[in-house]
């Protein structure tokens, strides 16, 4: 492990938002190289840092006794100088309706990385917009990442809606236990789906619930159940509908959130968009997974996939990535269909 070693980020780079402070954190701590990041979050409308984000930059410090300069609000730059990854028992209060899961998606690769197990608690917003739910990390991501022998285990102690917070989310991380000829290789689709779709309210009127089932039963989907969740430990009032696809071991979820002046119809018209994409490109899993496994690729240094969409999430992230770890990424687009794979270089 070589500190004396700097990678230097340009955060204004493809997508340009916290995506590329969250995979530089992350493997600064696993590789054990300083980064320097300048222009965070350039693309977005209050650029720098935001409480989330200082959240992801404190938590990075704390797994690996770290060093970092610039980690105050609204702040562009960022010097991080990580040390050794430690397990342990860790507490992260993000104290803000910030999103616990992306909070957890920065922790996780070098905490799989460390020598023994973890337990991880982060408290804030645990179904946001924009944001990994708490219900795709649990059923669509940590299923994901095991076949490659990447263990968690999720458990959503308290819910915590935006714009209210307040929820906590408790993960245990299991060291990496990777076997031979054991990577993330999910090429093909399943042949056949099982769907499912969950509504979930806090502090609102049954008949939005009511509204929203009734339309999803109307929907070309072959809609199996409708699962409403009426939420009473939530800090404020929240909103969202979830359809899930199960098919091949593997679920698919799908989100979208309802919130003052939005028609449950567009709620509805939201989320059916994206579950019928994924369903007509073929492919094995969907564009908001398909980003998130590339560290755990580079990782494994090996590893391949399908996917609906060609996203910028994707490429910034295989770009940040190949910063750090001597891998590359081979991506083809045709049609609907976009072919992922991670080798050595």
């Amino acid at each position: 492990m070589d500190n004396a070693e700097t990678v230097f980020i340009d955060g204004s780079i493809g997508e340009g938002g916290g995506q590329i402070l969250r995979t530089s954190l992350s493997l600064a701590c696993i590789t054990g190289k300083g980064v320097h990041i300048e222009n965070i979050r350039a693309a977005r409308r209050n650029p720098g840092l935001a409480k989330q984000h200082i959240s992801c930059v404190q938590a990075a410090c704390q797994i690996c006794n770290g060093n970092c300069d610039g980690d105050y609000p609204g702040s562009k730059v960022l010097d991080f100088k990580p040390g050794p990854v430690q397990n342990g028992d860790f507490y992260f209060d993000i104290g803000s309706a910030g999103s616990a899961s992306l909070v957890l998606q920065t922790v996780l690769p070098p905490l799989f990385l460390a020598d023994g197990p973890s337990k991880v608690t982060v408290t804030g917003g645990t179904h946001n917009p924009l944001a990994p739910p708490f219900d795709f990390l649990n059923e669509d991501f940590l299923p994901a990442i095991a076949n490659a022998g990447f263990h968690g285990k999720c458990n959503l102690a308290r819910y915590g809606f935006y714009p209210a917070g307040g929820g906590r989310i408790i993960c245990n991380v299991q060291p990496w236990q990777r076997q031979a000829n054991q990577i993330i290789d999910l090429c093909k689709p399943a042949e056949k789906f099982q769907i499912h779709a969950r509504i979930y309210t806090s502090k609102l009127p049954i008949n939005i619930a009511e509204r929203q089932r009734r339309m999803l039963l109307k929907t070309n989907l072959s809609i199996q159940e409708v699962e409403h969740i009426e939420v009473t430990d939530s800090d404020g009032p929240g909103n969202c509908v979830m359809i899930r696809l199960c098919g091949n071991e593997r679920t698919a979820v799908f989100t979208a959130f309802g919130m003052r002046g939005k028609p449950s119809q567009e709620v509805i018209s939201e989320v059916l968009n994206l579950a019928e994409g994924f369903l007509s490109s073929g492919a094995a899993i969907d564009h908001f997974l398909a980003d998130q496994l590339l560290i755990y690729m580079a990782i494994s240094k090996a590893g391949s996939y399908t996917t609906n969409e060609f996203s910028r999430h994707l490429l910034t992230n295989a770009e940040i990535i190949k910063k750090f770890k001597p891998v590359d990424f081979y991506i083809h687009q045709q049609k609907q269909l976009c072919s992922v794979s991670c080798r050595p270089v």
